[in-house]
C-alpha cells in the first residue's frame, strides 16, 4: 500500500565556515618574508639560511619561526633584535601591499554572497593583519579573524576551535585553506577538513603527504570544488 509520503531532495552547502590562511593563500606575500627574514638574520650577525629553510616556517607565529630557524638562540635579547628587523624591513617593502592572488576578491566576495562565513588564521600578528586588512579595504569584511600573537600559533589547533565557537560551529562544517603543512596539521588536529595551495610557501609534494581533502593550482579552483564536493544531499520525507 502506497503511503502517500513524497521524497524532497536538494543540495546543500557541506561547509558554513571558510578558514584562510593569508600569506601564500590570499596574498601573494612569499617573497618579501623570505627576504624580511634574510635581512633580520644579517643585522643579527646569524647565519644565512636558503630559501627552502625559510619557506618552511612560514605560517607559524614569528617567535616560533625563530626558534626552528635557529635553535641555538636563547638570548632574549637577540629574539627581540630579530623580531624588530623582520618587522622594519617588511614594513618598508609593504609600502605598497602585496598583492592579492589572481582571482582572490572576486572568489571571497562570492563565497560570502553564497551565506559563507568567512575567518583568517594567520600566523601574522593582529597589528600587522589589521594594517593589510584596512589597505585592502576590509576591515570588517571577514566574520572573524585569529593571529599568532593573540592565541596559539599553528599547527596548535587553538586558533580553529575559537574561530568555530565564534561561529558557533562544528568542526565538520568548517574547511581550513592553506599553503604550508602547519595550516593542514592545525586543521586536522581540529578535525576540520582542509584544502591545500599549490602556489604559496611549501611544495605540492610535501601538502599532500598531510592528506588535504584537496590540492588547488589556482584560487579560482576552490569555488568550483566547492561546487561539487564541498555540498551534501538532504532528503526528506513529506
Amino acid at each position: 500500500m502506497k503511503s502517500g509520503r513524497g521524497r524532497w531532495r536538494n543540495w546543500v552547502n557541506k561547509y558554513e565556515v571558510l578558514i584562510f590562511d593569508w600569506d601564500g593563500t590570499l596574498v601573494d606575500s612569499i617573497g618579501r618574508i623570505v627576504e624580511s627574514i634574510s635581512v633580520a638574520a644579517d643585522n643579527c650577525n646569524l647565519p644565512a639560511l636558503d630559501e627552502v629553510a625559510i619557506k618552511g616556517i612560514i605560517g607559524l607565529g614569528l617567535p616560533e619561526a625563530i626558534a626552528v630557524l635557529y635553535p641555538h638562540v636563547s638570548d632574549a635579547r637577540v629574539v627581540e633584535a630579530f623580531r624588530r628587523a623582520y618587522a622594519n624591513h617588511y614594513l618598508f617593502l609593504e609600502a605598497e601591499p602585496s598583492a592579492l592572488y589572481p582571482g582572490v576578491a572576486q572568489a571571497l566576495q562570492q563565497f560570502r554572497d553564497q551565506g559563507y562565513l568567512l575567518a583568517v588564521a594567520t600566523g601574522k600578528g593582529r597589528r600587522g593583519l589589521d594594517r593589510v586588512l584596512e589597505s585592502q579595504g576590509w576591515t570588517d569584511f571577514f566574520d572573524v579573524t585569529r593571529c599568532a600573537d593573540e592565541t596559539a600559533s599553528k599547527p596548535d589547533p587553538l586558533m580553529i576551535r575559537e574561530i568555530l565557537a565564534h561561529c558557533g560551529a562544528r568542526p565538520d562544517q568548517a574547511l581550513m585553506i592553506g599553503d604550508s603543512v602547519f595550516d593542514l596539521e592545525m586543521a586536522r588536529r581540529a578535525g576540520v577538513d582542509s584544502v591545500a595551495v599549490s602556489y604559496g610557501a611549501q611544495s605540492i609534494e610535501i601538502l599532500q603527504a598531510c592528506s588535504p581533502s584537496m590540492t588547488i593550482n589556482r584560487f579560482s579552483e576552490l569555488s568550483d570544488w566547492l561546487c561539487f564536493a564541498g555540498t551534501a544531499e538532504v532528503v526528506a520525507y513529506v
